[in-house]
């Protein structure tokens, strides 16, 4: 079943994700297909291994969980890490188990804020949704949410733009960017064709329009499954990032909104990220952001502007 879910998310959804990870993906669906897929354990990785955090008091000291007496002014750091799909399968994370530390560390009176340790080169749009849903709520509690990041593209960085603030985690490796959309397919028809077997897909007379721009595409045709599928998420995103970073981004670089990579100092230049820093770093930060919240929560109470 979990499989089912891998297979299906690589072979139909629409990809917010660096190419590098496309490829990748690729290799795991050949594996599925042909049979050479490690099946030596079944369930999802969060079945053979529950998903941590960690936690981090003002005297450094670390824990793992999320649950009990914890000292005020902790901060929470959450994984993600990988390519991002909406489920959890054999051999990753889904994006909804991940909201769903955030939300746990959203309600804990005793949490400060929250770093999200993001490594990922995007995946499934279908992704997204679960994460900038939990950060929304963790701002409902007055929590900061800070993306702390070393590759973060594509579908990653959508959800990074919803944090408090964007920092990279170092100047060598952090990257940013591949703002965009993409889809792949792969056609059978000649494999299938040499194996004797015909396939044959049937429409009822009312339903003409079902399937037209993938029918399409199969055809070589690409501009119908664009306008309809792939233009409107890509032009959302391009209008998120640029609202949700406002005039610090400098749009007129090329390629910035429209698949570009960056490395971390330019990204900085660029007004894609917001800081440069190491973990410490990034702790200080939602600490920081935290009390300003609360600040403002209280003046708010007060009619104080």
């Amino acid at each position: 079943m979990h499989l089912s879910h891998l297979y299906s998310a690589i072979m139909r959804a629409q990809w917010a994700i660096d190419l590098r990870d496309v490829e990748s993906s690729h290799q795991i669906l050949e594996q599925i297909i042909s049979g050479s897929f490690d099946k030596s354990s079944e369930g999802t990785l969060a079945d053979r291994k529950p998903i941590e955090g960690e936690l981090v008091n003002k005297n450094m000291k670390k824990t793992s969980s999320f649950s009990g007496d914890l000292p005020a002014d902790t901060i929470a750091i959450v994984p993600v890490h990988g390519t991002m799909m909406k489920y959890g399968t054999y051999c990753a994370y889904g994006t909804t188990e991940i909201a769903n530390l955030i939300y746990e560390a959203a309600a804990n009176p005793n949490i400060a804020g929250i770093v999200l340790d993001m490594d990922s080169g995007g995946g499934c749009v279908d992704a997204i949704a679960p994460l900038t849903s939990a950060i929304d709520y963790a701002r409902k509690y007055d929590k900061s949410v800070i993306a702390h990041c070393d590759l973060c593209a594509s579908a990653n960085y959508y959800v990074a733009i919803y944090c408090d603030e964007i920092i990279a985690s170092n100047r060598i490796s952090s990257e940013f960017g591949s703002i965009g959309v993409m889809m792949s397919f792969p056609d059978y028809a000649k494999y299938y064709e040499m194996e004797g077997i015909k396939v044959h897909t049937i429409y009822s007379d009312l339903s003409n329009y079902k399937n037209a721009p993938l029918e399409a595409a199969k055809q070589g045709k690409y501009d119908l499954i664009k306008r309809e599928e792939l233009n409107p998420l890509a032009q959302r995103f391009q209008d998120e990032v640029a609202s949700k970073r406002g005039e610090k981004l400098d749009k007129s670089v090329e390629g910035i909104l429209s698949g570009r990579m960056f490395y971390a100092e330019d990204a900085l230049k660029y007004g894609l990220i917001d800081s440069i820093g190491d973990k410490q770093y990034a702790i200080n930060r939602a600490r920081e952001l935290s009390r300003e919240h609360a600040v403002s929560a209280y003046l708010q109470t007060k009619n104080i502007k």
